[in-house]
């Protein structure tokens, strides 16, 4: 019997050494290659004689455009994340921690879709008779849903051809193994062949294929990087298992905006969509308290409302702690720094922990100027005002720089019934905004003047 050989694979990049090195030949990482089953020449000669016919060169003014057809999935806020709805042709990979309700929202969007149209559920993971059990203890109408128990990728892909569905869910890239490669299942070479063929398939018949991904411990897509250029829409999970609210947010998206975000309640009947997610976001206090600044931030197309808030305590160590939940650790060493340069405020000797309410993450710099004022309340035990909502980048010379969208957010704030709000001078409103007195700034000392005034 012939000696099985090994290759080894990079996780990032998919390439092939014969042998581990601690970087990546091809593209630099370090510790990326992991070692699996060589695959044999021949057996890849004919695993791309399937692809639809090329055409010539085309002049691109010339090339026939139009209104992209979407199929709405019949979840609001998985349709907004989306972009719209789903695309005929598009692969979709969706990926977040175990039992967060991945399964579950797709099997719930299959559902909504199996009455209008022809859709596949293919599960690697669960038998038939678990989904069904799903399925019923959901209360969903599952009655004319085809499901496929299969990790064959030849016996999917013939299954598609045959049936012909609109949509098809894999769940998940993972679980499935091609006949054509050696490799266990989950393997590099097997995730980027099968994450591969199905994409070849969902663009020569136009059916549009959403895709389980496993993530690993840090919490990225399991499996080569490269599945993540493949697909045309990466969605992840966001939020904590033991709460009952979930996160997805867009991270790359060929057929609309990136970083959107759509928010859900897990309920015993399945995630259901939240049409105000700022009320979330939003704790409510008998009275004001020191430390809690409201931030008006842009989620894609959507403005939100989010609570920050700071604690600063006397530090009873040599070095004192920075912690920031749901913030850029790094950006609030800095706007510490800042304060102490441009405002006078010496923080070295305090613990300083900011938090952004409801487990959201933030990843804007417009955020600065609602960390900024949370930390300084809290250090002087002083409660902003009430109807007080904030946003503005900061700079390293103390300067309030413009955020995107600031009329988005300024009328957002207004439609929840806030009544001042401090900005960057480039944001102001060129006409008066019903209900909202905005308050131009240029520096942080203006603003730590402006925040308690009236």
């Amino acid at each position: 019997m012939a000696k099985t050989r090994s290759q080894y694979n990079c996780l990032e990049c998919g390439g092939i050494s014969p042998k581990w090195l601690g970087q990546c030949p091809h593209c630099n990482a370090w510790n990326t290659l992991h070692e699996g089953v060589a695959e044999e020449r021949g057996a890849a000669r004919n695993r791309f004689a399937a692809l639809a016919p090329t055409q010539g060169v085309q002049m691109l003014g010339s090339v026939a455009t139009g209104e992209i057809a979407r199929m709405s999935t019949g979840i609001d806020e998985f349709d907004r994340v989306l972009g719209g709805g789903l695309v005929a042709g598009a692969v979709v990979l969706i990926g977040g921690d175990p039992g967060i309700g991945k399964s579950t929202l797709l099997l719930q969007t299959l559902a909504s879709l199996a009455g209008a149209r022809p859709v596949l559920y293919v599960s690697g993971e669960e038998s038939a008779g678990q989904v069904a059990l799903r399925a019923r203890r959901l209360g969903l109408d599952a009655q004319d849903l085809p499901m496929l128990a299969e990790i064959s990728l030849e016996r999917i892909l013939a299954t598609i051809e045959s049936t012909r569905p609109g949509v098809v869910v894999i769940d998940s890239i993972q679980t499935l193994y091609s006949e054509q490669l050696q490799s266990a299942p989950g393997s590099v070479a097997q995730v980027r062949e099968c994450a591969a063929q199905l994409t070849r398939l969902s663009k020569q018949l136009g059916v549009a294929v959403v895709m389980i991904g496993h993530v690993t411990k840090e919490g990225t897509l399991a499996g080569p990087r490269v599945l993540e250029h493949i697909v045309d829409t990466v969605l992840y999970f966001e939020g904590d298992t033991h709460s009952s609210y979930r996160l997805v947010r867009a991270f790359k998206n060929r057929f609309g905006a990136v970083n959107e975000l759509g928010v859900f309640a897990m309920t015993d009947r399945g995630l259901r969509g939240v049409s105000n997610p700022s009320a979330l976001f939003l704790s409510q206090h008998a009275q004001q308290v020191a430390g809690a600044c409201v931030l008006v931030t842009q989620e894609g197309t959507r403005p939100l409302l989010v609570e920050i808030q700071a604690l600063v305590d006397s530090a009873h160590v040599p070095n004192p702690r920075r912690l920031s939940v749901g913030l850029e650790h790094n950006r609030l060493a800095m706007l510490l720094a800042v304060l102490h340069r441009h405002a006078g405020l010496a923080l070295f000797d305090q613990d300083v922990f900011v938090n952004a309410v409801g487990g959201v993450r933030i990843g804007e710099p417009a955020a600065d100027l609602a960390v900024v004022l949370s930390v300084v309340s809290s250090l002087k035990n002083r409660p902003l005002p009430a109807g007080l909502a904030v946003f503005g980048e900061i700079g390293l010379a103390g300067e309030i720089r413009p955020a995107p969208r600031g009329q988005e957010r300024l009328r957002e704030a207004a439609k929840l019934g806030f009544s001042r709000a401090l900005i960057p001078r480039a944001n102001a409103p060129k006409k008066p905004i019903e209900g909202l007195e905005t308050v131009a700034l240029d520096r942080i000392d203006d603003a730590l003047t402006a925040a308690w005034e009236a």
